[in-house]
């Protein structure tokens, strides 16, 4: 699929593009904009906007990765990122990691945040991917409920790792992916602990 892209709601169009540098102020406000985000983004954290650039410089150069934001009126709505991973198996298969899905509070409920979504597989299509996959914090009940809607299916198993350096805290968000069938659920799967880690297989 190309960018940009016009995504239609039921009371307005939102045009979905490539992120520039200009809209990193906005994107950070909409990831720092709960209390998960509160606490570990925003321009009033350590090194204000400089690691952010930094990243976004890494991220533009790359063509595995793709940040996108969704403007509405002359405004940035919504953000996510998408990276293509290379992989040996399933035969080699690529697949598509989204992560840093915001959608700012004025927007959410409208179905924005479907649409991009649905865009985001659309886009793993047609890149030729096999399974998309995500990770949300645990605490995101609601955004699992939404991910679970649109066929993801939360992994049982527990996402910390052992740090490689003696007493340092385990790794957090090392969790594995659940790979399933389209139109699969597993109600039952326990979430981990620190944060969840969801697969959809791609019907490509």
């Amino acid at each position: 699929m190309s960018l940009p892209a016009t995504l239609e709601l039921s009371d307005r169009s939102v045009t979905l593009r490539r992120a520039t540098a200009g809209d990193l102020p906005a994107v950070v406000a909409l990831l720092s904009d709960d209390p998960l985000g509160a606490t570990r983004d925003g321009p009033t954290v350590d090194g204000g906007l400089t690691p952010y650039v930094t990243a976004f410089e890494a991220i533009d150069a790359d063509p595995a990765q793709l940040l996108v934001v969704a403007a509405a009126e002359g405004r940035v709505v919504a953000t996510m990122q998408l990276s293509f991973i290379p992989g040996l198996s399933r035969r080699g298969a690529l697949r598509a990691q989204v992560e840093g899905v915001r959608v700012h509070a004025d927007l959410r409920g409208s179905g924005l945040g479907r649409a991009m979504l649905t865009w985001a597989v659309d886009e793993a299509r047609t890149r030729g991917c096999a399974l998309v996959q995500l990770t949300s914090d645990k605490q995101r009940t609601r955004a699992h409920g939404f991910y679970e809607e649109l066929g993801f299916v939360a992994s049982p198993t527990a996402s910390s790792c052992p740090s490689d350096r003696a007493g340092q805290p385990p790794l957090r968000g090392c969790a594995s992916r659940c790979e399933v069938a389209p139109g699969a659920r597993r109600a039952d799967a326990p979430l981990p602990r620190a944060s969840s880690s969801m697969g959809r297989a791609a019907d490509f």
